[in-house]
Order: C-alpha cells, then structure tokens, then sequence
C-alpha cells in the first residue's frame, strides 16, 4: 500500500465488509480510480462510472483478496480489466444507420432511376444470401426476429447476428456525407 491511510482503510474494510468500512474506502481509493481512467482518456463521466462499477466489485469480491498486503494491486487490476472490457464493447459496436437515412442520403446524391428499391438491392450485392434474406424480411417486409427465425428454421441469435453482421459490412459503404446534411439545413 502507499500510505498508512490506505492501509488501515483497506485492512478496516476487509475485516469488516459493511457499509461504513466500504464508504470510508470508496473515499479514499474513487479519487484514485477516478484519476487512473483519466490518464487513460476517458472523459470525467465515463471515469467516475468506471470507478463506480469498480467499487461495487471491490465491494462484492473484497473477501476474495489472498494477501491484504496487496489489495491496491488487486484493486488497480480489477481497474484495468473494467476499461478492457469497456474498450472491447466499444470496439464491438458497428455503426448503424436507420434504412430510412441510407434513402435519403443516397437519394440527395444522386437518383438512379430504379429508385429505392434499385439502390437497396445495389446494397444488398455486398451480403451473401443468407444475409440479404434476412435484412430483406426484416427492413422491407417489417419483419421480427423470431418470425425470420421460424421461416429460415434458423436460431433468432443467428439471424441477430446476420443482421447485425449485414448491418456491419453495409455500413462501410454508406459512410454520410457532412456536405449533403449542410445543403439540406
């Protein structure tokens, strides 16, 4: 530990995990947290909830601790793994667009003469079949997840997945365009 402070907070709080013992170590250790997110540029909500969902595991697993000596190392890997995990959520997310703004961008730029329904067919040419079924039943037939589950006797995580999956690789050709939403305010 660093100081005789953090350590008797730490040792109190370990021997007796209530609530008064938590809150005079959230005090003395969410300041830290709070610091260690924001070196690592999370903005100041995004740190605070961090160092929040770390307490609540410190407070849950605090008896889980072998060696007291070693609680702030403990606590700063349980810190670590939280902004791990919260990069690897954020590098899960695929940006969507709705089908209604890939209309109305694609149509602003130019105006083929098939319309809508020509262009979303020149987008599903990027999907294999399976993935064009699915994004056909769900966004021109309206669709729900189970039904398209059901009719393709498939499991309503896989068609999830083609979906979210179609939506992924559609979405790097239809990056918007900043100068048309200028034209159109």
């Amino acid at each position: 530990m660093i100081n005789s402070r953090e350590c008797e907070v730490a040792e109190r709080f370990l021997d007796h995990a209530d609530e008064d013992s938590f809150t005079a170590l959230f005090r003395v250790f969410s300041p830290q947290l709070i610091s260690f997110f924001r070196k690592r540029g999370h903005e100041m909500g995004l740190a605070e909830d961090l160092s929040q969902e770390v307490m609540l595991t410190v407070y849950r697993r605090g008896g889980q601790v072998r060696d007291r000596k070693l609680f702030r190392a403990w606590l700063f890997t349980v810190a670590r793994n939280a902004a791990f995990r919260h990069l690897a959520s954020r590098m899960r997310e695929a940006p969507t667009m709705a089908l209604a703004d890939m209309r109305s961008l694609s149509a602003s730029s130019h105006n083929p003469a098939g319309g809508p329904a020509f262009e979303f067919r020149d987008w599903m040419a990027f999907l294999e079949p399976r993935e064009r079924e699915a994004m056909t039943l769900r966004f021109v037939e309206d669709w729900e997840y189970h039904e398209i589950a059901t009719s393709q006797a498939t499991p309503i995580g896989t068609v999830a997945w083609r979906i979210f999956n179609s939506k992924k690789k559609l979405a790097v050709h239809l990056i918007p365009r900043r100068d048309v939403a200028r034209k159109a305010a």
